[in-house]
């Protein structure tokens, strides 16, 4: 059994991820099996290191010389000869030159960094703004920590575009030999996910499981496409009061339909189409663990330009939308049963890839891990599941649906135009999905691409639940009309537009940020610098709170319900069940935060005491 080199508690020199610099690190803990030391930086943050990535002490120690260039009969005495001197000439008592003062300042100089000169690596901005969390905010004041130490100066290249300096403790003249030994596989481990140009990120199995673990993974599994029919069973029914729960069930053989798939499939495999198509920018995502950068079309604004265009075409012809209404849990079942087809292939093909392709999140437990996802990006040549399943499918989809449930309630109601309630749920939710699909870029920077793998979570959150329960109340209204008078519907215009707002203006200030962080127009803002090269934002949208964007995006929840009036509780699951959903996903960013942040996070915190609601939480 190999034996370990470093004991706990020892205070050795650690290298930093992604540079040549080695800075005071405490031997935590070692690993037996992967042979990785756990070790804890002045500043909190705490890493795995490989042991040729530590030093002990006194490998450090600085020698006498001031320079490496000095001829051997100067390093014999302290005083150096001049070689204008005779021999017999005697030495000057107490006197130095300005150039011998200027020359011992150097030396001592030369001493505090080791005898190695620091050569700035500037490497050019990628072209792409990618990070790590959709809600994470970026960004002390400047000069509001003084750099005391060349710890809290280095960057390396994490998930941001833009690139700080690099530096490199090596002497020039050894660079290039080392260039070639660190580029042979060095590899460093981080606790979460980290990303670096120049080294490899090894997947470590994830402790600390998500969602209740085990037995959270199974619960959610079986319990979703249950409470999913419930709540569709609920809203047909007349009077769709909790007093009536549960529903009357429906017969086995009235829930599935074999047209009903063939259409289904139709309808992804022709939004796959559109993917493929060699239309829109061509962006590199986030860096991998192994340096490489995806590229992604964005496309998916002319996907729904395209299917708009079919759309419209099939009304103007005649075709009866009105059979997906009718159909509406025969399409909720072609819909989960391809989720769970799709999950078992993601799953099974995840067995055989690298492992560094895996998901930062896999445990590897079998059922977790396909809840979860064990592939981070799973691809078939250049065609990225994960990636087309966010955005083009489910929620094109959900327009589609909305648009369906406003012509089947102008059919049962025998109305010759729509409600206003179902005019403003249809207009503001239309509004939601094409900002999506406009921005699409933003979507590489979200948890859900650099963090989940692609497993049944995604997969039925992607296909089953957006499309048949974000379209929710629209499909309430077709059953339950409610008269909206133009002065109350003005307030919940009002309403929406100030969540909206909130909503884009944060996001698009992360963005900008993200993208290019000395951009001029964003010298305004206050930050917070951290041991990782990142900035946090302490101002402007992300200085009010921690997470602005899910504070928007929540008003615009509550707006989609308020047209149904107040008979039921029913319309507004959606807002009650999205507010669960982005505090559990805060508290997700916030461990996240923490641990790949450190002190700095801390402050943060200090700085930005709420959460999501100002002066609530």
């Amino acid at each position: 059994m190999p034996t370990r080199k470093f004991a706990n508690g020892e205070v050795v020199r650690g290298r930093w991820p992604g540079s040549s610099l080695y800075y005071e690190v405490e031997i935590l803990s070692h690993d037996s099996n992967s042979q990785l030391y756990t070790v804890k930086y002045k500043d909190g943050t705490e890493l795995e290191l490989k042991e040729n990535d530590i030093k002990p002490l006194t490998s450090f120690r600085q020698r006498k010389s001031g320079s490496s260039s000095s001829s051997p009969s100067r390093l014999r005495g302290s005083r150096s000869r001049s070689h204008s001197r005779s021999p017999g000439r005697p030495p000057k008592p107490s006197h130095r030159s300005a150039s011998a003062s200027h020359q011992g300042d150097i030396k001592e100089a030369r001493k505090e960094i080791l005898e190695v000169k620091l050569t700035p690596l500037v490497l050019k901005p990628f072209g792409n703004s990618i990070s790590r969390y959709n809600g994470e905010p970026e960004h002390l004041e400047r000069n509001d920590i003084p750099h005391k130490n060349v710890q809290e100066k280095v960057h390396f290249p994490q998930e941001s575009s833009y690139i700080s300096p690099q530096y490199s403790l090596r002497p020039r003249r050894e660079e290039n030999k080392f260039k070639e030994i660190d580029s042979k596989g060095e590899k460093f481990v981080t606790k979460g996910p980290a990303s670096s140009k120049t080294f490899e990120v090894t997947n470590t199995q994830t402790k600390d499981l998500e969602f209740g673990g085990v037995l959270g993974a199974s619960f959610i599994m079986l319990s979703l496409p249950a409470f999913l029919f419930l709540l569709l069973l609920m809203c047909r029914q007349a009077d769709p009061s909790l007093l009536n729960f549960p529903p009357p069930l429906p017969a086995l053989h009235d829930l599935w339909e074999t047209r009903v798939l063939g259409v289904y499939l139709f309808w992804f495999f022709l939004q796959a189409l559109f993917y493929l198509l060699p239309i829109g920018r061509v962006v590199e995502g986030m860096p991998l663990v192994n340096g490489r950068r995806l590229k992604y079309r964005l496309n998916a604004f002319y996907a729904f330009l395209l299917t708009s265009t079919i759309i419209g075409a099939s009304v103007f012809w005649g075709v009866e939308l009105y059979y997906v209404y009718n159909h509406f849990l025969q399409f909720a079942v072609a819909a989960i049963v391809f989720s769970v087809v799709l999950s078992i292939y993601l799953y099974v093909r995840s067995l055989k890839v690298p492992r560094d392709e895996l998901s930062p999140a896999n445990s590897g437990n079998a059922v977790y891990d396909f809840f979860i996802g064990r592939e981070l990006n799973p691809r078939i040549g250049t065609f990225d599941l994960k990636y087309f399943c966010e955005l083009r499918p489910g929620l094109i989809g959900w327009v589609v649906i909305n648009l369906v449930m406003l012509l089947a309630e102008m059919k049962l109601q025998d109305r010759a135009t729509p409600s206003l309630a179902m005019v403003l749920v249809n207009s503001f939710q239309l509004l939601y999905v094409v900002d999506a699909l406009w921005n699409e870029e933003a979507l590489l920077t979200t948890m859900d691409i650099i963090h989940d793998g692609f497993g049944f979570m995604l997969a039925f959150g992607d296909l089953v639940w957006v499309p048949f329960i974000y379209s929710f109340q629209a499909f309430y209204l077709v059953s339950h009309p409610h008269e909206v008078s133009w002065p109350v519907a003005s307030l919940i215009v009002a309403l929406k537009l100030c969540g909206y707002v909130i909503f884009r203006c944060a996001n698009s200030q992360k963005n900008a940020f993200r993208k290019n962080p000395t951009d001029p127009k964003l010298v305004h803002l206050k930050t917070i610098e951290t041991s990782t090269g990142k900035n946090l934002l302490v101002s402007g949208w992300w200085g009010f709170v921690r997470h602005p964007n899910y504070l928007g995006d929540l008003i615009m929840a509550l707006a989609w319900s308020l047209p149904c009036g107040f008979n039921h509780i029913l319309p507004y699951f959606y807002v009650i069940y999205f507010t669960m959903l982005l505090i559990h996903r805060e508290v997700r960013d916030e461990y996240h935060c923490k641990k790949k942040y450190g002190l700095a996070w801390e402050k943060y915190c200090q700085r930005v005491p709420y959460r999501i609601f100002p002066y609530i939480y």
